[in-house]
């Protein structure tokens, strides 16, 4: 029988020094409003250069609840989630970005729909304030292409911002793959899943880490990461191509053989010879974009490594790096035994 007696609020977060003193407490005060529900708060710091760890370590001396883990390094986004949802031990999880365009006034709106049976409640953006109108416009045109390509269901409009019950989290740990697009996973592991419509607000400080160019990588590894589509477009591109050039050589060989040939068309050659070879180069990439996500696989590396690590209820003391070292130690010892 589903117990619903504990939440993990689970932030990563990558040089936000200036957003999380001011996410923090209303998380905290939204956990408060609970009924029945112990919960906690996971800071994840994705290898920061500013004082986003000592702000993480401020809020854990002054709040119990608080738990925090470091990084060695920068791993990305993904990676850094997927460290946070590894160090919950128990309970149901709900992921939260750390520059508070989602708004954690909606956790007790999760948690009910968590406790009338639902294993993954996940926030559908209906307003995207704050993001200017070529953001907004290409990720709604990623959404849609990639619902369309892929066969696992990929909400449209949906990120990060969900609840996600006991079962689902234990199932979501079982994917242990190195290119992750946790968007995808998400829908992969399946179970009972509702969506909760809300409106994103422009962030509570600082500048977002995802430029043009970092969306659009973003989107490729979704894209390849949840279909083969773009490969089999590949082959039917080929095979459009040779269909065609077949066609042209006949024509040409018809007209040679009726009418006699001239030797001429200069412009006429080079347009179709830079167009085979734009399109063999296309398809080089396409299965080179494939073959990459192969290498990384096989080499089997840890997903990620621990500096430091501290569970909720733990004293902050003066000699935080010492301990912190014994603890990544443990910590990363149990972690990396993974599959």
């Amino acid at each position: 029988m589903a117990t619903y007696n504990r939440l993990t609020v689970v932030i990563a977060a990558f040089n936000e020094q200036e957003a999380l003193p001011l996410i923090h407490p209303r998380i905290s005060t939204e956990l408060e409003r609970l009924q029945g529900v112990e919960g906690s708060i996971l800071y994840v710091d994705d290898g920061s250069s500013d004082a986003t760890w000592a702000v993480m370590q401020q809020l854990a001396a002054a709040d119990p609840r608080v738990a925090t883990l470091r990084l060695s390094r920068n791993f990305g986004k993904e990676i850094a989630l997927t460290a946070g949802l590894d160090f919950v031990e128990d309970g149901a999880v709900l992921i939260l970005d750390a520059d508070g365009q989602d708004p954690p006034e909606l956790i007790p709106e999760f948690v009910a729909l968590w406790r009338q049976g639902y294993d993954d409640v996940y926030g559908t953006r209906l307003v995207r304030e704050g993001d200017g109108w070529l953001k907004r416009v290409t990720a709604s045109l990623f959404y849609r292409v990639i619902g369309r390509l892929s066969k696992t269901p990929i909400p449209a409009d949906t990120g990060d911002f969900r609840l996600l019950s006991p079962r689902a989290l234990a199932a979501l740990r079982q994917l242990r793959e190195r290119q992750r697009f946790m968007k995808g996973l998400f829908g992969w592991v399946g179970f009972r899943r509702v969506a909760l419509p809300y409106h994103r607000v422009p962030r509570v400080a600082g500048r977002s880490k995802f430029g043009f160019w970092k969306l659009w990588n973003f989107a490729l590894e979704g894209i390849t990461s949840f279909s083969t589509a773009p490969l089999r477009a590949a082959t039917y591109l080929g095979l459009l191509t040779a269909t065609s050039a077949f066609g042209f050589a006949l024509f040409v060989v018809g007209k040679a053989a009726l009418y006699g040939d001239r030797v001429a068309g200069w412009p006429t050659m080079m347009a179709v010879i830079l167009f085979l070879g734009g399109v063999q180069l296309i398809a080089l990439g396409l299965i080179g974009e494939y073959l990459g996500r192969l290498y990384m696989e096989v080499k089997q590396r840890p997903l990620y490594l621990v500096d430091t690590w501290y569970p909720a209820d733990v004293a902050v003391s003066a000699d935080i790096h010492r301990a912190g070292e014994c603890n990544a130690d443990r910590s990363t010892a149990a972690r990396e035994q993974v599959p």
